[in-house]
C-alpha cells in the first residue's frame, strides 16, 4: 500500500513540475495586446507576447503568481490557472507610468503623450504635434503649408523628413518647391503614432532630414465603426466615417473615408473640395506581420494669394481680400502601400516596405501682380503629373560581442521619381496660356545603403551609423529648338555618432551628432552640373531628459547646424537660387506636468539664430528664420470630458537679410471641448478664440499694382483666420 501511494505522489509531483505555459492577452473588446510583459513572481522567469496577443512562459506551473503589465494597460496580479486567456483593462492617462527609456530617439514617448492628451482634427495639427514646428498657409488650403522649425523656412520641406507608414511625403524636383510635403492624404483619425526628432543623426533617415523628421503611423485596428459630422462658419462642412470591414484574431480590414468643404474667411469665396479615402488590411502571423493599405485624396480650390500690405493700407482690398483672385489649382494623389514585419528568431527581424504613389498637380499663382505684364499680370501656372516608387528593407540583430549586447540594422532602399510635363507657364485667369516658361520631364533616383549599430556598455549606449546615397538626374527639355536630354550623378556618405548616458530611472543625458544632406532640384542640377547638388549639413545637439517627480517632466537641448548651401525656391523663375553657407544654433526647452489625475499642461518654448556666414555683419540674417517661439496646451480628460486650450506664439523675425523689415509675430489661442454620453460624442471647436488679427505668412516680395508707375517691395501677407467656430457630432457604433 504505501509502494502505491508513493507512485501516486510521485506521479502528482511530477505532473506538476514547471514547464513550459502557453497564454493570451485580450482586451475587454476581446483584443489581442502585442508587447505585453508577463513576469512570474515565484521564478523571475518572463516572457512577452506576439502580435496575437499570445505568450510562452517557460519554468511556470498552474498556481505561480504571475504580473502582467503594459503601459497602456492596467497592471493585472493573478496566478497561473487553466484558463490561459488574461483580459486588461485600459489605464487612465498618467505621467506616472511613462519610463524614460534609453532609447536615442529620446522624445519618443513624449510625442506619445502629447497624442494621447491633445487629440487632432486636421492634418494640419498633426505637423503641430512636433514641439517648435510652425506652419503657414498662402495658398488656399490645397496647397501644402510652409514649415518652420529650429530657424529653418523650410518652405513646403526642404529640411524636414515627413513620412507615413514609411511612405516619403516630400516630393523632390517638385514643380512648386524642392521637398513639397503635401499631408493632406492623410486622415488624422486613423494616425495612430508619431515618431519625430530635430537633427541628422540617424542613419536611417537620409535626404532632406536636416532640421529633423517626423514618422506617422496609422492603426492597424479600430476599435468602433464611427461617422462623424462636422459644421462651422464659412460654409464648412466636413463628414466622414470609418468601419470595420473585418475584425479577427488574425485578421482586420478597414475603411475610412472624408469629404471637406468650405469657402473659408476670405471675401472671395474659397470653393474648397477635399475628398480622403483610406483602407487598411493586417494579417497577423505568429511570427510576423503583413500590411496593406491604400490612400487616394483628391482637392480642389481658389485662393486668395499674398496680398501687399499697402493695398490695405490705401483701402484697395480689406484684409482679407485679393488681387488676383482667380488662384488656386487643383491636386490628387493615390499610393499602394505594402510592408512585412517578420521577426526571423529571438534576436533577428526583418521588415521590408513597398509602395507606388501617382500624383497630379496644377496650381496658379501671382506674386508679383502687374510687374513683369503689366496688361495681363503676372499669373503662373505650375503642373506635373508623377509617378513614385519605392522599396526598402531592413535587417535587425540583436547580439553580444565580448559580452556588450550589440543592436544593429542593415538597410536599404530605392525611391524612383517620374514626373512627365513638368511645366511652368504665363498665364491669365487660369484660362489662357501666354508663354511657356520651363516644360519638361524628370527621373530622379535615389539608392541608398546604411548601418547602424548601438553598443549598451551599462547606463551608457553608443550609436554609430554610416548611410550612403547616390543619386541620378535626369531632365528632358521640351522646350529646347534641339533635343535636349542631360543627366547627371552624384553620392554622398553621411556618418552618425550618438551618445547616451542612462544616470538613472529619472535622468538621461545625451550627446548626437551627425551630417546629412538636402538634394537640389533636377533641373538646376543639370544646368549647373554637379556644383551643389547635395550640400551637406553638419549638426550636433546637447540634451537631457529628467524627471524630477513622478508627474513632471522635462527635456531640453542645446543645438547646433551648419550648412553648405542654403536654397530659396523661386516660383515665378522656377529655379532653386543657392544663398550661401548657413548656421544655425538655439536652445529647445519644454515639459510635460500632469497637476491633477485629470489635467495636463504642456509647454514647448525655442530661441534660434540663424546666420549667413558669407554675408558682412548686419547683411547676413536669414529671411523668415524663426527666433522665439513658444507652444502651450492646458488639456483635460475626465469622465465624459476631454478638451484642449492651446496657444502658439511666433516672435518677430526678420523678412529680409539687413532686417530692415520685420515680419511681425503673433499669438493665437484655440480652444476644444468633447462630451460623451452613449455612443454619441459633441465637441466644439473654435480657431482663435479671442478673434486676434495675424498673419499667417509673410514675405519680402517687390510687385506692382495695375496702373503704378513703379514697383514697391515691401511685406506681402495671408492674413491667418478669425474667429471660427466648428461643431462636431460623432457617432459609435
Amino acid at each position: 500500500m504505501n509502494n502505491y501511494y508513493f507512485i501516486f505522489a510521485f506521479i502528482i509531483s511530477f505532473a506538476s513540475q514547471a514547464q513550459s505555459f502557453k497564454g493570451k492577452v485580450i482586451t475587454n473588446e476581446n483584443k489581442a495586446i502585442s508587447d505585453v510583459y508577463i513576469l512570474n513572481a515565484n521564478n523571475q522567469s518572463h516572457a512577452h507576447s506576439n502580435y496575437r496577443g499570445e505568450f510562452t512562459l517557460e519554468n511556470a506551473t498552474i498556481g505561480d503568481s504571475i504580473t502582467i503589465s503594459h503601459k497602456s494597460f492596467e497592471e493585472l496580479r493573478t496566478v497561473l490557472s487553466e484558463n490561459s486567456t488574461y483580459t486588461l483593462n485600459i489605464k487612465p492617462i498618467s505621467l506616472r507610468e511613462v519610463v524614460i527609456t534609453n532609447e536615442l530617439n529620446h522624445l519618443y514617448e513624449i510625442a506619445k503623450i502629447d497624442i494621447k492628451t491633445n487629440p487632432v482634427n486636421s492634418p494640419q495639427e498633426l505637423l503641430r504635434m512636433v514641439p517648435g514646428l510652425f506652419i503657414g498657409q498662402h495658398a488656399g488650403g490645397g496647397k501644402a503649408e510652409q514649415i518652420f522649425l529650429r530657424g529653418f523656412d523650410i518652405d513646403h520641406g526642404t529640411d524636414i523628413a515627413i513620412s507615413v507608414d514609411g511612405i516619403p511625403v516630400n516630393m523632390v524636383s517638385h514643380g512648386h518647391g524642392q521637398g513639397y510635403a503635401d499631408l493632406h492624404f492623410l486622415q488624422p483619425e486613423t494616425v495612430n503614432n508619431i515618431n519625430f526628432d530635430k537633427g541628422s543623426y540617424f542613419a536611417n533617415k537620409g535626404n532632406l532630414a536636416t532640421a529633423g523628421f517626423v514618422d506617422f503611423t496609422t492603426k492597424d485596428r479600430i476599435k468602433n465603426d464611427e461617422i462623424a459630422l462636422e459644421v462651422g462658419q464659412f460654409n464648412t462642412q466636413r463628414i466622414r466615417g470609418m468601419f470595420n470591414l473585418l475584425d479577427s484574431e488574425k485578421e482586420s480590414l478597414y475603411f475610412s473615408g472624408s469629404h471637406l468643404q468650405t469657402d473659408s474667411y476670405f471675401d472671395a469665396p474659397q470653393n474648397f473640395n477635399r475628398t480622403n479615402l483610406f483602407s487598411k488590411y493586417t494579417l497577423f502571423n505568429e511570427s510576423s506581420k503583413v500590411s496593406f493599405s491604400v490612400f487616394h485624396f483628391d482637392s480642389k480650390w481658389n485662393a486668395s494669394g499674398q496680398i501687399p500690405q499697402r493695398a490695405v493700407d490705401q483701402g484697395l482690398i480689406g484684409r482679407f481680400g485679393a488681387i488676383d483672385n482667380t488662384e488656386g489649382g487643383n491636386t490628387s494623389r493615390s499610393i499602394v502601400n505594402f510592408k512585412h514585419d517578420k521577426q526571423l528568431d529571438e534576436s533577428s527581424s526583418l521588415k521590408t516596405s513597398a509602395y507606388l504613389s501617382l500624383y497630379d498637380f496644377e496650381l496658379y499663382s501671382n506674386f508679383t501682380f502687374f510687374l513683369e505684364d503689366p496688361i495681363n499680370g503676372d499669373q503662373i501656372k505650375q503642373k506635373e503629373k508623377r509617378t513614385t516608387f519605392g522599396l526598402n528593407t531592413e535587417y535587425e540583430k540583436l547580439t553580444n560581442i565580448n559580452a556588450i549586447p550589440v543592436k544593429y540594422q542593415l538597410g536599404i532602399g530605392l525611391r524612383q521619381d517620374r514626373i512627365d510635363n513638368i511645366e511652368l507657364s504665363h498665364t491669365v485667369n487660369r484660362l489662357t496660356t501666354l508663354d511657356q516658361i520651363m516644360l519638361g520631364d524628370i527621373n530622379e533616383s535615389n539608392l541608398s545603403g546604411y548601418g547602424n549599430a548601438e553598443f549598451k556598455f551599462d547606463k551608457l549606449i553608443i550609436n554609430t551609423g554610416l548611410r550612403y546615397d547616390y543619386f541620378k538626374f535626369d531632365y528632358y527639355d521640351k522646350l529646347s529648338p534641339t533635343y535636349s536630354n542631360e543627366a547627371t550623378n552624384k553620392g554622398i556618405l553621411s556618418p552618425k555618432l550618438n551618445f547616451l548616458y542612462q544616470y538613472n530611472e529619472k535622468l538621461q543625458l545625451v550627446l548626437k551628432s551627425g551630417k546629412g544632406f538636402h538634394s537640389n532640384d533636377t533641373r538646376v542640377n543639370i544646368a549647373n552640373g554637379v556644383r551643389k547638388t547635395l550640400p551637406a549639413s553638419y549638426g550636433s545637439d546637447l540634451g537631457f531628459v529628467w524627471k524630477p517627480t513622478p508627474k513632471l517632466i522635462v527635456n531640453s537641448a542645446l543645438w547646433y547646424l551648419f550648412l553648405e548651401q542654403e536654397f530659396v525656391y523661386v516660383g515665378d523663375a522656377g529655379i532653386v537660387e543657392p544663398s550661401g553657407k548657413t548656421e544655425r544654433k538655439g536652445i529647445d526647452f519644454g515639459l510635460r506636468y500632469q497637476l491633477t489625475d485629470w489635467l495636463f499642461l504642456n509647454a514647448d518654448y525655442t530661441y534660434n539664430s540663424a546666420k549667413n556666414t558669407e554675408e558682412p555683419r548686419g547683411q547676413n540674417y536669414i529671411p523668415l528664420a524663426p527666433k522665439s517661439t513658444f507652444m502651450g496646451s492646458l488639456s483635460m480628460i475626465k469622465n465624459n470630458f476631454s478638451g484642449s486650450f492651446k496657444s502658439r506664439y511666433l516672435g518677430d523675425r526678420p523678412a529680409n537679410e539687413d532686417n530692415s523689415l520685420i515680419a511681425e509675430g503673433y499669438f493665437v489661442s484655440d480652444l476644444n471641448l468633447n462630451y460623451m454620453f452613449k455612443n454619441f460624442t459633441i465637441g466644439v471647436l473654435i480657431e482663435n478664440i479671442f478673434d486676434t488679427k495675424w498673419n499667417e505668412t509673410q514675405f519680402e516680395t517687390e510687385s506692382r499694382l495695375q496702373g503704378e508707375a513703379n514697383s514697391v517691395t515691401e511685406i506681402h501677407f495671408t492674413p491667418g483666420t478669425p474667429f471660427n467656430l466648428k461643431g462636431v457630432l460623432t457617432y459609435k457604433f
